[in-house]
């Protein structure tokens, strides 16, 4: 019984973490502590912690007087909603939260049994960054994670959170999996941090402010979604893997759905008779979806397409449309990107892809194209080329030049094309095309601004609209748009079997 009190002391050490006082200096910044984190995370008693009795070896520095059970880091495996998830929460309250070899062989532990029993990955980030004291062991620890990171890219999924700072090389491991989710006020990333700016560029500026959720939301994109606190944040990340498959192999969810009238009258009155007028395409997107499941991914970053996860008939599915209330939805640089990664993960997980389709083309200027909007409106284009899931696209007005080949058109390998009345497809706008087509009548015209005005309208009434391109198969059908809920719940179903064999070759190079 001696070694039962003996065990239990040990144990007791170890949820401690770095004691009492720590525990209290965590919570009176308004944070959870990590095992918290993970108890609230996780169904009850679903938790089975692995490593809770490890220690550092390290001796320099006084570390041999500093030693905490468990070295920073809680691992294990437990369930959400029933399915096995793998999950290390990183401690603030030991030595910082500070990576080293020990802490970082623990976290390489949960990783390599993630991958090999097929489980999503949650790893919560709460750390100093590297623990200096063991000099270059923690960074070979920090580059054992980015391999294995790599390893099980589109093999499982793999969530972060960002609950206190991650700095340095500690930022890379975030990044390099599928979702980021950052708290207000309380979460912070860069690359080097204030002290280091001040005295590189002599800029200065907070710790909030160079990378804080706000920034990372809206400026670099680098974060998916920020949460007020960190009990909103676990419910995000609940909420996301219920649109998700447990692996590669896995299919999409199911949740039970018994329709009857699928007709959505509203969406006959969406689009503005006016075709240079905006409106909101999360408001087609709402009619088209099983009644709130929209999961919005970016919702602050490159306003000009609108990108997440939905249901459709109790089925999983990705939407990526383009925003006429933003910048007319253009594509631009940073839209491109952050399009195509999200097409690229829901085609890696095996998650049917939705394309609502307004796009009057890319956006032109110098800082786009000396920033390389070509090869990144490539990565669009290559993000869809190279998607194998079912793929569905709904022009609902504009498609104009190289915009509408990108935006998943029948010619780059989509299954089924749908269009409304209103769509109108074509090279460009009637006005510019008027303008270069007939340039020579306009100028001897008497009137030219009236001439104009007629080849405008001649132009229009050929080619502004979704006939031509339904007369050469381009688009499977034209239909009204309160069919269009119905057409998509039946062609995904048509389409769940697809099966698409690819050239053999190692991988293909994106245009990064």
């Amino acid at each position: 019984m001696d070694n039962f009190k003996a065990l239990d002391e040990k144990l007791a050490e170890s949820k401690l973490g770095g004691g009492e006082k720590r525990i209290a200096a965590q919570h009176a910044k308004g944070k959870l502590t990590a095992r918290e984190r993970v108890d609230y995370l996780l169904d009850d008693g679903s938790f089975e912690e692995m490593g809770a009795l490890v220690k550092h070896r390290s001796t320099n520095f006084g570390l041999d007087k500093k030693i905490f059970l468990g070295d920073g880091v809680v691992t294990g495996y437990g369930t959400i909603n029933g399915r096995l998830v793998y999950v290390f929460s990183q401690d603030f309250t030991v030595l910082g939260g500070s990576l080293a070899e020990a802490h970082a062989e623990k976290i390489c532990r949960v990783m390599d049994l993630a991958v090999k029993n097929g489980a999503p990955l949650i790893g919560i980030n709460d750390s100093g960054g590297a623990r200096i004291q063991e000099g270059v062991v923690s960074l070979g620890g920090y580059a054992d994670i980015f391999y294995k990171n790599v390893q099980a890219s589109g093999v499982i999924p793999q969530i972060s959170a960002i609950m206190g700072p991650c700095a340095g090389g500690a930022v890379y491991s975030p990044a390099l999996t599928d979702f980021i989710f950052m708290v207000e006020g309380s979460s912070y990333m860069f690359v080097t941090g204030p002290n280091v700016v001040k005295t590189v560029t002599h800029e200065l500026v907070s710790s909030e402010d160079l990378g804080g959720a706000s920034a990372h939301s809206t400026k670099s994109g680098v974060t998916h979604f920020t949460h007020e606190n960190e009990i909103e944040t676990l419910n995000g990340i609940k909420n996301i893997l219920s649109y998700l498959p447990q692996n590669c192999e896995d299919k999409v969810p199911q949740k039970a759905y018994e329709g009857s009238n699928e007709k959505r009258k509203k969406l006959d009155g969406i689009i503005p008779d006016n075709p240079n007028q905006p409106y909101d395409i999360k408001e087609v997107i709402d009619e088209l979806i099983d009644s709130g499941s929209f999961m919005e991914v970016h919702k602050d970053y490159a306003e000009n397409i609108v990108i997440g996860l939905a249901r459709l008939g109790g089925k999983s599915i990705g939407i990526v449309a383009n925003q006429p209330a933003y910048l007319a939805g253009v594509l631009d640089i940073k839209g491109s990107n952050k399009a195509a990664r999200f097409v690229r993960f829901c085609d890696a997980f095996n998650i049917p892809l939705l394309v609502l389709e307004d796009v009057p083309g890319f956006l032109p200027g110098t800082d786009q194209e000396w920033n390389g909007i070509i090869s990144n409106g490539a990565k669009l284009l290559y993000a869809f080329c190279e998607a194998t899931v079912p793929r569905i696209t709904v022009i609902t007005r504009k498609a104009y030049g190289g915009a509408y080949d990108v935006m998943n058109s029948k010619h780059i390998g989509a299954d089924m094309n749908y269009a409304w009345p209103t769509a109108e497809i074509a090279v460009m706008g009637a006005k510019g095309a008027a303008e270069i087509i007939f340039k020579g009548e306009i100028k001897a015209a008497a009137d030219p601004d009236a001439k104009w005005k007629e080849k405008e309208q001649e132009y229009a009434d050929l080619f502004a609209n979704p006939y031509n391109a339904a007369a050469r198969g381009y688009v499977d059908a034209v239909i009204k748009p309160h069919e269009t809920r119905e057409k998509l719940i039946k062609a995904f179903k048509m389409l769940e079997n697809k099966v698409v064999n690819l050239p053999r070759k190692k991988h293909g190079n994106i245009p990064l």
